[in-house]
């Protein structure tokens, strides 16, 4: 899987859509972007099966499918590559839907109205970890976490945690307002990468997959005040 960086080559990506002609521009635009289209299908059940072989770093993922939905594809991915990243492309910018893919496990959401750009741009991101939105979309999610970490449980004791440093901290705090890597490196005045191994590390440390669940361990913690 990649690290701090985009992987050199390009990203290997799989594509899972059950439309052939869309499915087929993905991967042809993906192509032609410099990235490794590693497989492509039209089914669940058989993407989980391929991608364990295939290995990508991330998968572009339809959220409707023939034989399962979306979202148990990406939880079965998240058992077969726990360290995968998911982009979902969909139709639908429901929010209900958006959070449930979130939920599950995916990085990204976008819908299939996002010009190409705003496509390649988010794979870029996603297989470093940033989770990317189509606009309007970020600000629900982190809606939601915010909501979850401000009920019941929220006065009672966090677990112990690993001693982050003073910079992967404030970091952190500037992750839970939603900042993307670029504004959190103009803000401290650090360069993208740097922030990028700052947020590794501390994915490392907190046993964390992506900066999805990074976003919510912070708010959990009161990091977005």
């Amino acid at each position: 899987m990649s690290g701090a960086g985009e992987p050199e080559g390009g990203v290997r990506v799989m594509v899972v859509d059950d439309h052939p002609m869309w499915r087929e521009g993905v991967a042809r635009d993906l192509t032609e972007a410099g990235h490794l289209v590693v497989a492509t299908t039209g089914e669940g059940r058989q993407a989980v099966r391929v991608a364990a072989a295939a290995r990508p770093d991330v998968v572009v993922l339809d959220l409707q499918l023939p034989d399962v939905s979306g979202v148990e594809v990406i939880r079965g991915l998240r058992a077969a590559l726990p360290e995968v990243r998911v982009l979902m492309l969909s139709a639908s910018g429901e929010p209900q839907r958006v959070l449930d893919a979130v939920k599950a496990g995916a990085t990204g959401y976008l819908v299939k109205s996002a010009a190409p750009a705003e496509f390649l741009d988010a794979v870029r991101r996603i297989a470093v970890g940033e989770p990317v939105f189509t606009p309007g979309l970020a600000g629900l999610v982190l809606g939601e976490y915010r909501r979850l970490a401000a009920g019941p449980t929220r006065g009672s004791a966090p677990d112990a945690a690993p001693r982050l440093t003073e910079r992967e901290t404030e970091v952190l705090r500037l992750v839970a307002k939603g900042l993307s890597y670029k504004q959190i490196a103009q803000r401290l005045g650090l360069s993208h990468r740097t922030v990028q191994n700052h947020v590794q590390n501390t994915l490392g440390k907190l046993q964390l997959h992506n900066r999805v669940e990074l976003t919510r361990y912070a708010i959990e913690r009161g990091l977005d005040n």
